[in-house]
């Protein structure tokens, strides 16, 4: 079942954020450099939408939207509890997500490399890379048209 997240959860999808990250085999010092990062704070809850996955009244994943600008949204994070990872809960979050955003143009993401052919499978395109944090490693922006 997919419900709007309220601020007690943000412990609980800043786990899932790490967890899920963590999978695609960075470094602890990596992940560590991003844990500010992946942290949802009060600020996150009031700025964006925030949608959980609940499995059995467990969290088991989470989405991030950012609405503030009515032409474009964007999607700040998508994040699924490795346990649960292929299970089809990132496909039902993202497109509950793409179905949210139905009032914009467009829906961006900043994807991980690694998680890049999940959202071209979806419609997504590159229309950017972004230099990351680590040096020579550089974040596909994707960009899907809604209409």
């Amino acid at each position: 079942m997919i419900v709007k997240a309220v601020i007690s959860d943000a412990g609980r999808l800043s786990e899932i954020a790490m967890q899920s990250k963590a999978v695609w085999g960075y470094s602890n010092d990596d992940l560590e450099a991003w844990r500010e990062d992946l942290t949802i704070t009060p600020k996150i809850f009031d700025e964006n939408y925030i949608c959980k996955y609940v499995l059995n009244s467990k969290i088991v994943g989470f989405y991030v939207l950012n609405n503030s600008n009515l032409d474009v949204y964007i999607l700040e994070f998508l994040f699924i509890d490795p346990n649960y990872i292929k299970k089809g809960i990132g496909h039902q979050l993202l497109l509950h997500a793409i179905a949210i955003s139905k009032k914009a143009k467009r829906l961006q993401v900043l994807s991980d490399p690694n998680a890049e052919a999940f959202y071209t499978k979806y419609g997504f395109k590159v229309i950017d890379n972004i230099k990351s944090s680590i040096p020579g490693r550089f974040l596909p922006k994707m960009e899907l048209q809604l209409r």
